[in-house]
């Protein structure tokens, strides 16, 4: 039928050119965004699963820091532990010179001056091994807490009192080996002391493992979650790109169908010629 009301070719034309256009935005949006799902309209179960996803990722970003954290006490304290390791050491050797029955007075005062040189500087260590304001070396924070999952579990690493007159760390705060006797019994006090600490240490050194485990693999999970948004969302740009010419084409060919469909109307005017 010809109408000049009426131009059913041409609503066909126009409602294909149209679908067309949207589907050449549909794919340039993807070209933009590199994202096949980038809003809830374009796939609201897909976009809803990723979102859950990225919430998981930042979560789990939060635990790292909190990971990273926690490792950076701890590994201060070690630092710390085996510093004071090394300086019973040498305490030992002054109380085991000081203990000799041979040594004079001048040289037992003067092994004693170095002693306690010694004995300070562990007092001085204890007090300075922190890290963002927590020691866990001098019996203020006894429990070290850090995130371990995006679910809220944490991981406990405990402290260790490295003090001197402590239970570890048995030399007093006043120990001195200025006679021969207090030599003879600091040299069990230091040998208590450094075992003591050797087995603090080991302490410290398996949860430092724990903390440098547990970051592995959240940095691993994250990663993961994160490749699983990309294959959910992420748009394959090489098919992409091959949709893009067809649809171009198709664009070409339906404008060109419109202005054909257009043309009809014009041959009512031949028949009243």
């Amino acid at each position: 039928m010809l109408s000049v009301n009426t131009n059913v070719g041409a609503m066909i034309a126009l409602q294909n050119l149209n679908k067309t256009n949207a589907e050449m935005n549909q794919t340039q949006n993807r070209i933009n965004t590199g994202l096949s799902v980038a809003t809830a309209k374009d796939n609201g179960g897909i976009y809803a699963i990723a979102q859950s996803m990225r919430g998981d990722v930042g979560a789990l970003s939060a635990v790292g820091q909190s990971l990273n954290r926690a490792k950076s006490i701890v590994d201060v304290a070690l630092a710390a532990g085996e510093a004071i390791s090394d300086l019973i050491v040498q305490m030992k050797e002054k109380a085991v010179s000081a203990a000799d029955l041979s040594q004079d007075t001048v040289s037992r005062s003067a092994l004693n001056e170095d002693f306690m040189a010694l004995r300070k500087q562990i007092a001085s260590i204890v007090s300075n091994a922190a890290f963002n304001n927590v020691n866990i070396i001098n019996n203020t924070t006894t429990r070290l807490e850090t995130l371990a999952s995006a679910s809220g579990s944490r991981l406990t690493v405990l402290g260790e009192n490295l003090s001197l007159s402590g239970a570890i760390v048995t030399i007093s705060s006043t120990a001195q080996i200025n006679t021969q006797s207090a030599a003879s019994t600091m040299m069990a006090t230091v040998n208590t002391s450094l075992t003591n600490l050797n087995r603090a240490l080991a302490r410290l050194g398996t949860g430092a493992k724990r903390l440098e485990l547990q970051e592995v693999f959240v940095s691993k999970l994250s990663d993961s979650l994160k490749a699983g948004i990309g294959n959910l969302v992420d748009a394959d740009l090489a098919v992409e790109s091959a949709r893009l010419q067809s649809l171009q084409v198709k664009q070409q060919l339906g404008v060109q169908a419109l202005s054909i469909a257009n043309s009809s109307p014009r041959i009512i005017s031949s028949l009243f010629q």
